[in-house]
This record gives structure tokens, sequence and C-alpha cells, in this order.
């Protein structure tokens, strides 16, 4: 990206370049996790706690490679990306701390990485 004048100059990316990117792109899982009114505090804090070690674990199994936790108490609590078939999410989700306190909801995409972008196997 470069600067002419007060516009931005964005890269040329032709139609080449986009089908090429697209054969490499890679499917994975994004879960959107929910607060419900259940998520009082801090009576809610040891779940939370138990939740966190949770996605720890995933983590290190590779199999939740992304975790983000949304910092501003909305109604969004986190986004997550997994490295495995949505049934599969699913199940895992199901059995989350949270979730299973009636603290969380949880929404499950598939989703394509973008290409070049990639998560680690």
């Amino acid at each position: 990206m470069t600067m002419k004048g007060n516009a931005m100059q964005w890269p040329t990316i032709t139609d080449d370049t986009m089908k090429a990117g697209l054969a490499t792109t890679r499917a994975y899982c994004a879960v959107v996790l929910k607060a419900t009114p259940k998520l009082v505090r801090p009576a809610a804090d040891g779940i939370i706690w138990e939740h966190g070690r949770r996605n720890y674990a995933l983590r290190a199994a590779a199999l939740m490679p992304i975790v983000c936790p949304v910092t501003d108490r909305g109604e969004v609590a986190g986004f997550c990306i997994f490295d495995a078939p949505a049934d599969e999410v699913r199940r895992i989700m199901d059995t989350d701390p949270g979730v299973m306190a009636g603290i969380f909801t949880y929404e499950v995409h598939n989703i394509r990485s973008f290409p070049g972008d990639s998560l680690p196997r």
C-alpha cells in the first residue's frame, strides 16, 4: 500500500492471483460465544476459570489454535477458531463448563482461511 496524495493505492490483484490463492484455502470452524443472563459475576468466576482451563487444553491439543475473549462485557463473550469439523466442534462445545452451566451459548460457523493464511497444524 502506498499513498498518492490523500488517496491510498492498493496493490493490483489479478484474476490469476485470486484463483491461485483460493486453491490454498482451508476449512475451519469459528465459534461465537455469547453470554446469557446467568453470567453474573463474581458468582460465575469459578466456572469461567474452568472454561478458560479447558480452552488452554484445547489450544494445547491444537484443536482450537485461536482463542479471543471479548472484554467489553457485551453479549458476545468470545470468538475462537477450531481446526475441526462442525459436528466435532458442537460435541466439544456442548461439554464446555460455561455452556453446561448455562452462562454461555454458542454459534458454530463453517469458515475458510483467506488465501495465504493458515493455522498451525
